[in-house]
């Protein structure tokens, strides 16, 4: 299907090299995703997005806008369409206000649940649905579930929040197509529900069957002496529960980054201070397979200690 790429840091960075340059690079990965690309990024607290129909490895609108894109917070997809016909209304990410919003997956049976799910959204969200795929109704249908708890225009939305709304928008999809496919591998036409989401500050990521990592620290970082932002959280698992990045992709990165994988149902975010948040998945045949991963993270890895975990759903 599609391949993502989420990054929030404290300081407006480049991301050419994941975009272009490195092994896993998205451009290289369009060449099996060719259905179009876009990218959105933050320029003074406000989202720009770029988007073409064209495949990223052929367009040159790819290579100059990954080359020029320095923000705190960036969102980049490739697309591999599953719903939707070959157009820009039909590219990720897309916008509603200061929220952007990316999907790599599929709702099962889509054509038939469309209005079903469609008369959920608020009505005062539903107008701006101008396209045809089920991704872009997935995403009105989480800003609805935002809207009934915070106000949608206001900039430093509580992470908390943004998480129960995340995983009742789940909830409420998997009430009609039935739980979203676990295995990366399935099936095309099963329903996955992979998908990043941020208004510049809050950045929230959900793993719904489709393979993400996450990384927030490096083995070395390259900057570490002219970078003003440097903290000892830059090249080892947070003690403070505070981050100075987070990035998310589909595939490890080549790089210094190191790369922790998410399982189905997990969700990671952070919040307007950069606090660092992870929801553990609640899916009760993962429950073994959590604590498992947890356990390596913390010996081999350098996960995240418990204490600066939060639970969001106990």
């Amino acid at each position: 299907m599609c391949r993502l790429f989420g990054f929030r840091s404290v300081i407006e960075s480049q991301v050419h090299h994941s975009l272009l340059h490195a092994e896993n690079a998205l451009m290289r990965q369009s060449e099996r995703h060719p259905d179009g690309w876009g990218v959105g990024y933050y320029v003074a607290g406000a989202p720009h997005i770029i988007k073409s129909s064209e495949a990223a490895i052929t367009d040159i609108l790819f290579r100059r806008v990954s080359g020029i894109v320095s923000s705190e917070t960036v969102i980049a997809h490739i697309r591999k369409a599953t719903q939707g016909q070959l157009t820009i209304l039909n590219t990720h990410p897309f916008q509603y206000g200061n929220w952007v919003f990316a999907h790599n997956g599929n709702i099962a049976e889509f054509g038939g649940r469309r209005e079903t799910l469609k008369k959920r959204i608020a009505p005062r969200l539903q107008r701006f649905i101008l396209g045809d795929t089920d991704s872009e109704v997935l995403f009105y249908l989480l800003l609805t579930h935002i809207a009934q708890r915070a106000e949608l225009h206001r900039p430093g939305c509580d992470i908390d929040a943004v998480a129960e709304a995340a995983r009742d928008t789940v909830d409420e999809i998997t009430s009609i197509t039935g739980p979203f496919y676990h295995q990366n591998d399935g099936p095309p036409h099963e329903t996955y529900l992979t998908f990043l989401l941020t208004n510049g500050s809050t950045m929230l990521a959900h793993h719904g069957g489709k393979d993400l990592y996450y990384s927030t620290y490096k083995t070395l970082c390259s900057q570490r002496d002219l970078c003003p932002s440097f903290s000892q959280e830059c090249e080892q698992k947070t003690q403070t529960g505070f981050v100075n990045h987070l990035i998310f992709s589909s595939e490890p990165l080549q790089g210094e980054n190191i790369w922790l994988p998410m399982i189905p149902g997990q969700m990671v975010g952070v919040d307007w201070r950069m606090r660092l948040r992870l929801y553990p998945s609640q899916i009760p045949q993962h429950h073994q397979e959590t604590e498992s991963i947890t356990e390596n993270q913390n010996s081999s890895t350098h996960s995240l200690t418990h204490s600066s975990q939060r639970i969001a759903h106990t």
